[in-house]
């Protein structure tokens, strides 16, 4: 329990604070945080005393946190919070995903329209709808085979239950928690669930977020039967900005943040998803569009990459891509095969001269 509100308020604070094993002189050390008891803000030169009371040899030792600024701009952001549920238990890589509750109705469900869904055959197509009405959020069993619980009692079917913060919801052998509107504990985990899906150089999702979103794009339109194509491209000669005198490593990653900077407020759609495969490779997935218009947004990626002006501290530097295009085919049965076509188009479009897009 310790731990856990080390954590919470180590992300309260963590763009600066300054901490110390004695109260720095004229701090408050009551122990009661003006976030706790008072329902007030930490003023500046206020503080927070975190006391372990775990049972262990050092039970009285006492840690002071100094960061009224940081605390209360995060409380603040919290406050804004919406309510959300959390998987606790369930098919892998999702568990401890988190779904904002935004829209009036959200269905959990094995279908691939279901807004949350959860990929296990105990949960029925539409399973559970989630009913955000006011500032009250319930849950209604949609005649599922395996039934709705809400805190270990099955829910009558077709009928509306009110949830409270921490309420846990089983749908089949899936299980979430429920976090009310404000919740620190939801913000927190959506700030780091958001963290650990991003590229933290360029900002883009990272490799394990792409190996999620695309298996399941891909059995989204299998199902949905809509096209989908993916555009995979590398920057050409990186190696050589990375060598280069006036650039070096930090010229390399400045034009890797720029890159991502221009193709996603500039190229990406709403339904597209941009993510860093490694080093200087990106793929785009590209959900509902065919073969010939993955072609035609792959080139105006490159043509785009090719035109924009790269300057590293007053050196120009000049940038292209090299792109591999390639859509769903009937045969395909997963998303690295569909992936792998599209990497070996990049490799095609290098040995053909670099900075050109190849289909597959």
């Amino acid at each position: 329990m310790f731990v856990a509100l080390w954590g919470l308020i180590i992300f309260l604070m963590s763009d600066s604070f300054g901490s110390s094993s004695k109260p720095p002189s004229g701090k408050n050390n009551s122990g009661d945080a003006k976030t706790g008891a008072t329902g007030e803000f930490l003023r500046d030169d206020e503080s927070i005393t975190v006391t372990n009371t775990s049972g262990d040899a050092d039970e009285s030792e006492k840690t002071v946190i100094s960061a009224g600024v940081t605390m209360n701009r995060r409380i603040a952001e919290a406050t804004k919070t919406p309510p959300s549920i959390m998987m606790l238990e369930g098919p892998a890589g999702y568990v401890g995903k988190q779904w904002s509750i935004e829209k009036s109705e959200l269905i959990i469900g094995r279908s691939m329209t279901s807004q949350v869904f959860v990929d296990d055959k105990s949960v029925s197509r539409s399973h559970t709808k989630i009913i955000l009405k006011d500032n009250d959020v319930y849950v209604m069993d949609l005649e599922s085979a395996n039934k709705t619980v809400v805190n270990d009692e099955a829910i009558p079917p077709m009928t509306t239950v009110k949830v409270k913060d921490n309420d846990t919801i089983k749908t089949g052998n899936v299980i979430f928690k429920f976090r009310e509107r404000g919740s620190l504990d939801a913000h927190a985990t959506s700030h780091l669930q958001e963290k650990s899906e991003r590229d933290p150089l360029t900002g883009a999702f990272n490799k394990g977020a792409l190996a999620l979103r695309g298996q399941e794009s891909f059995k989204r339109a299998k199902l949905l039967k809509v096209p989908i194509s993916i555009a995979v491209f590398d920057i050409d000669f990186f190696k050589k900005i990375n060598d280069d005198p006036n650039l070096g490593h930090s010229g390399g990653d400045y034009v890797l943040k720029d890159l991502v900077k221009v193709i996603s407020t500039k190229l990406i759609r709403a339904d597209d998803f941009l993510a860093r495969y490694g080093g200087e490779e990106f793929v785009v997935i590209l959900f509902g569009s065919n073969l010939q218009q993955a072609v035609e947004i792959g080139e105006r990626l490159r043509q785009t990459i090719e035109s924009h002006n790269f300057v590293y501290n007053g050196h120009p530097v000049p940038v292209t891509i090299s792109v591999g295009v390639a859509a769903k085919q009937p045969e395909m049965s997963t998303w690295e095969e569909l992936f792998a076509v599209a990497d070996t188009a990049v490799y095609a479009s290098k040995r053909g001269g670099r900075n050109r897009v190849t289909s597959a």
